[in-house]
């Protein structure tokens, strides 16, 4: 199983681990990216990894997975464009990612990096079509930021039950996320609801 696979790896390497997953995702690595970072949430969350490196570490390593997209359509696009064609699951990413990139332009980043695959072939077309590389920080890093973010967030919520959660998104894509968020944001509205109601209770007794 691919989350067996990320435990071990893990086990082994430590916090590396997020960001070497992620990096090697782009080879072909059987773990979703979205697993490698609920998982880090989880593992946080437990106690197991400390928040603030497991974060760093996820975070940094889709910027890096996003940038050597970016890089090697900066650089090498229009050598493997044909190539890319010829495949034909890979072709019709590529082709995807380049309608999306013709009606929203830049912010086809932002978009992109919600969807399993597009997320890594819409980067390449932005460097196939030679954007500028201080443009695709501008869009990707603060996009990758917020996506890191969320699915962290979620992993601290669902805890054993990231391999079952992260497999439905990566099926089903962004609704699941929204519907996520929403029961998160919804819980952590409640548990702030219910402090307060300590606090004012405290507050009355004293």
């Amino acid at each position: 199983m691919a989350y067996d696979l990320l435990m071990e790896i893990i086990e082994r390497v430590g916090y590396v681990a997020l960001f070497l997953v992620l990096c090697l995702g782009l080879i072909g690595l059987p773990i979703p990216n979205e697993a490698v970072v609920m998982t880090g949430g989880a593992l946080a969350a437990s106690g197991i990894l400390a928040p603030i490196p497991a974060f760093i570490m996820t975070c940094l390593g889709i910027c890096s997975a996003m940038t050597f997209s970016y890089s090697i359509g900066r650089f090498a696009g229009s050598k493997l464009s044909d190539w890319f064609r010829s495949k034909n699951n890979i072709g019709k990413v590529v082709v995807k990612s380049e309608e999306l990139g013709e009606r929203y332009g830049s912010y086809a980043i932002c978009m992109s990096i919600w969807l399993p695959f597009l997320r890594h072939a819409t980067p390449y077309v932005m460097g196939m079509n030679r954007m500028k590389f201080g443009r695709f920080i501008l869009f990707a890093y603060p996009t990758a930021f917020v996506w890191t973010l969320l699915y962290f967030i979620i992993g601290t919520f669902v805890g054993d039950s990231v391999e079952k959660i992260a497999d439905m998104i990566y099926r089903y894509g962004l609704w699941i996320v929204i519907g996520l968020s929403m029961v998160a944001a919804g819980y952590g509205a409640y548990r702030i609801s219910q402090h307060r109601k300590k606090v004012e209770a405290i507050e009355e007794k004293l």
